[in-house]
């Protein structure tokens, strides 16, 4: 239909982060931040694009200057194969367009600058590392290689290289997020959004599903945790009497994968913005710097802290978490449960929602009958195509209001669970509905109150900011007066 046609030419690059930094590090930072929406404009007829010849572009000529910052004509060329070696689909994308892309990230860049957005460095650094380690586990491990594919001489120059463009775009996403932070919609306005897409282009939502589980977790018992406590006591007690390093041993011992391999180093904690849970946070922010917490529980399993520096309301911290071992008699007796709750439904005793709230250990959805929430929408929807694969896997060729075999599974808080599953409920492809796809419709609506908020904002900076087009890229036909010619 035209409107979803429009909905895809109008997801452009600008609300992106840098694509160079795609390019590096997809397995880790992939795309941050929304996309960028574009409405239709009447085609303006222009020179062809004529950057399109390569041989026309001196190796290391000045194409744009925009604010304090300059983009090399090399820059775009480096971009492209960094896209390509990561195997990016670029056709139907042309050089002046990301091209373009390079103006407005440096846009970004160059007025948080002005508007002294905070750059978190400790932060930078720890992606920084992480990136070159998830590299290297893809390389197994060749330095040399990656420094020869990336055309740097040592180690550092790839890390120097690295940290600007981490922070550029830090500083890009952090601008973005700035302009349309507070950006929000009535419901007046949803209403008006949609009842302004005509009846013949409205989108078409693919077939849904409700679905709901049953949890059954493996006790843990009080031994099992008293050992994990004793150990995390010894580590906290080898550091401060004996003197050893903490880093290390979050490196040999965290089970936390996220952080083990920076030496149990998390993002940046931050007093007004608390990321972590609760009874996390709580230990983190009563410490005082160059203290090593003693052990406390969270849902994810047993912690000790170690406060590294403070700076004003952000706290670096590294954790090492130990989660306590599961008997083989507890996974039997849960597995023995699970079985019995399954009986109980198929047999008609009691309804999976009944049962759900019962007996399921799962206290996200056991008060809602079992029913799942979906992450995006916040409702009990799914819909098929977009579902995640994992739950497509085990609800595939499940007729509605059957019960799924036991399943066992894993999260990132227990190593080992049993559920049975169900789908209560399936709605066909059916065009949008303003009542049943109220949070679908909303989202879009937002999306271009923030499109409109965005394009606002880089008209008006463009204006203000020092921009200098050379060469051919003066030809390109862009989607911004970076000509200021309007």
């Amino acid at each position: 239909m035209i409107f979803q046609k429009m909905l895809l030419k109008i997801i452009s690059f600008r609300f992106t982060t840098n694509i160079l930094s795609i390019c590096y590090f997809l397995l880790f930072v992939g795309v941050v931040g929304g996309q960028e929406i574009i409405l239709e404009e009447a085609p303006v007829k222009k020179a062809k694009d004529s950057v399109v010849n390569k041989a026309r572009i001196k190796a290391d000529g000045v194409a744009a200057v925009i604010g304090d910052f300059i983009v090399l004509e090399s820059d775009l060329d480096r971009e492209i194969a960094q896209l390509e070696a990561q195997g990016a689909d670029l056709s139907g994308v042309s050089r002046c367009e990301l091209f373009g892309k390079l103006l407005e990230d440096k846009l970004y860049a160059h007025q948080a600058i002005q508007d002294s957005v905070i750059v978190n460095e400790l932060y930078i650094q720890s992606l920084v590392e992480q990136q070159i380690q998830g590299i290297l586990a893809q390389t197994q491990g060749d330095m040399q290689g990656l420094l020869k594919f990336y055309k740097k001489e040592s180690e550092q120059a790839l890390r120097d290289e690295m940290y600007e463009i981490n922070k550029n775009s830090y500083l890009a996403r952090e601008m973005q997020k700035k302009v349309i932070d507070g950006v929000e919609v009535t419901p007046e306005e949803v209403r008006t959004f949609f009842n302004d897409i005509p009846k013949d282009e409205r989108p078409t939502f693919g077939t849904e599903l409700k679905v709901a589980q049953i949890v059954v977790v493996p006790e843990v018992t009080e031994a099992a945790k008293q050992e994990v406590i004793n150990k995390l006591k010894g580590f906290k007690r080898d550091v401060e009497e004996n003197g050893s390093s903490f880093t290390t041993k979050a490196l040999f011992y965290s089970e936390d994968l996220g952080s083990k391999n920076n030496g149990g180093l998390l993002p940046t904690m931050n007093r007004k913005q608390p990321r972590m849970v609760k009874e996390f946070r709580d230990v983190a922010f009563n410490l005082q710097e160059g203290e090593i917490s003693d052990p406390f529980e969270t849902d994810f399993g047993f912690h000790i802290i170690y406060l590294e520096k403070i700076r004003g309301q952000e706290y670096e911290v590294r954790h090492i978490l130990l989660r306590p071992e599961i008997t083989p008699d507890a996974i039997k007796k849960a597995k023995d449960e699970i079985d019995k709750v399954r009986e109980l439904v198929v047999s008609g005793k009691l309804s999976f929602a009944e049962a759900a709230r019962e007996f399921s250990d799962e206290e996200e959805t056991k008060y809602e009958g079992g029913k799942l929430t979906n992450p995006t929408t916040q409702d009990f929807n799914f819909e098929l195509t977009k579902m995640d694969t994992e739950m497509y896997t085990q609800i595939q060729g499940l007729e509605d209001g059957k019960v799924s075999e036991v399943i066992q599974d894993e999260d990132r808080v227990n190593r080992i669970k049993f559920k049975i599953m169900t789908v209560t409920d399936r709605i066909d492809d059916h065009e949008a509905d303003f009542a049943r796809d109220y949070l679908k419709i909303k989202e879009l609506a937002l999306q271009d109150k923030h499109v409109r908020a965005i394009d606002k904002w880089q008209k008006e900076i463009i204006e203000e900011t020092y921009v200098k087009i050379n060469g051919v890229y003066r030809d390109c036909e862009y989607q911004s007066n970076w000509l200021k010619t309007q």
